[in-house]
């Protein structure tokens, strides 16, 4: 059974930090646009619309950009399964961070009309089509270089980019909203946190640069140029082998992550609108709960990621599935008692199940492709399901929801378990994936003859 070449702990530990440490700003700047869509942008961008209109188009834009993410999965999948995960990783946060950066400078619909929002659309498209091709560069990489048996523990670590993001997000809007007046905040406040990425891309580039390519797939490209020139036929696009190979390891991944993404968009990003609009919260008061609670997911997402390497992918991740679609049945009841323990306690139980999907996700899904079509594979089925789970999430969670004045969460209790249907159908269809060997599946070339493509 073949294996990437040892890496020193120290190599291979700032293969890690660089993936934490990119996918930690990328996430900051996805998150902070999706709680500035919740807090500030229905004044700003849409002042002209009812609160709650307001607030639906705000998340309309917010939506926008999972409907970028699948092309930037299949754009930097593509290079990413051809010239390497590394070059890709670079080129995506530079595009994020450029666009977040951008956001903090737009004039508002007071300044220069509907122009705007359009100009706010526009570049909630850069954002949503560097993430679609960050999250499986950044996962892969971890993946390839570490050792099988802790495979879960080391690439759950880019996953904890997520919270980490988020958190740093959070935590700069609730700085600002507790030192500000909420004036001041609303007048240009808002834009720090969107400005301060410009620092966060010249860290992550600095650390992202520095780490070497996938041994695994430096490999794969080997064999795949030698089974190439001897057979005279070149390798097919990525795209094609995963359609024509991995159908429904692209269809798993995609269950899988359903009740995955909308749990956590329900539990961030609705759940500060819900708070603040419906209960009456004050921005604080929901920024300070999430905090907390993002805290505890950070922490926690790797010690799933490790349990999966001990009990393997498929009992972690029903886990967390079944808990979320349990869980939102008390989740509503708990916010609405109006007590910041309380609240935290229901948002942190929530992430803690969402971290038993999210934590062992990017091992299970680094394990149902090839290396040469992995990036491509595990990109495409992840932001699909993005585009069709998270991007409406916290719109139809509000369409539920009904009205501010009169909301309706049991209905969103509903949608979720409805979601965490699908994850357990998905995650159950298919065989336990720890033990599979990345580096044995190099590349699929097809054979002189007009035979069907053989996996070398």
């Amino acid at each position: 059974m073949s294996a990437p070449p040892e890496q020193s702990s120290t190599r291979f530990g700032s293969v890690v930090g660089a993936s934490v440490i990119g996918t930690t700003v990328e996430w900051y700047d996805f998150f902070l646009y999706g709680s500035a869509a919740a807090l500030i942008f229905p004044a700003l961008f849409f002042p002209e619309q009812s609160q709650f209109a307001g607030t639906l188009l705000s998340f309309g834009t917010y939506a926008v950009g999972f409907a970028a993410r699948p092309i930037g999965a299949l754009v930097f999948g593509h290079f990413g399964d051809r010239i390497g995960r590394k070059k890709l990783l670079v080129i995506s946060l530079l595009m994020m961070g450029g666009a977040t950066f951008a956001i903090g400078l737009l004039p508002t619909f007071g300044t220069v009309g509907v122009l705007a929002p359009l100009l706010l659309v526009t570049l909630r498209l850069v954002q949503g089509f560097a993430l679609g091709g960050e999250w499986g560069g950044a996962v892969l990489l971890v993946s390839e270089h570490g050792k099988p048996e802790n495979r879960g523990f080391w690439s759950s670590w880019p996953q904890a980019g997520a919270p980490a993001g988020n958190l740093l997000a959070t935590g700069v809007l609730a700085l600002l909203a507790a030192f500000q007046s909420d004036a001041a905040f609303e007048s240009w406040g808002w834009r720090i946190p969107f400005l301060l990425s410009a620092v966060l891309i010249v860290v992550g580039l600095f650390v992202r640069l520095a780490v070497s390519e996938s041994p695994v797939f430096l490999e794969a490209q080997r064999v795949a140029a030698e089974k190439a020139a001897t057979t005279g036929v070149a390798e097919k696009a990525p795209i094609v082998t995963v359609l024509g190979h991995y159908k429904r390891e692209v269809l798993v991944a995609m269950g899988a992550r359903i009740a995955e993404n909308v749990s956590f968009y329900v539990l961030t990003a609705f759940s500060l609108s819900y708070l603040i609009n419906a209960q009456g919260a004050d921005p604080s008061f929901t920024l300070n709960a999430l905090v907390i609670a993002s805290a505890v997911h950070l922490v926690t997402i790797p010690l799933w990621g490790a349990l999966s390497d001990r009990v393997g992918r498929k009992p972690v991740y029903l886990f967390g599935a079944v808990g979320i679609g349990v869980w939102a049945f008390v989740l509503f009841g708990l916010l609405d008692a109006d007590s910041f323990g309380l609240s935290v306690f229901a948002i942190t139980v929530g992430l803690l199940f969402h971290g038993a999907m999210y934590g062992p996700q990017a091992a299970f899904f680094a394990e149902l492709f090839g290396t040469k079509s992995r990036y491509t594979g595990v990109g495409i089925g992840s932001q699909l399901a993005s585009l069709v789970a998270g991007a409406p999430a916290p719109l139809i969670a509000l369409a539920l929801l009904g009205s501010f004045e009169d909301p309706h969460p049991t209905r969103v209790s509903l949608y979720l378990l409805a979601c965490a249907v699908v994850t357990v159908v998905a995650v159950l269809s298919y065989r336990e994936t720890r033990s599979r060997d990345l580096a044995a599946d190099h590349a699929v070339v097809p054979k002189v003859e007009d035979h069907p493509a053989e996996r070398v």
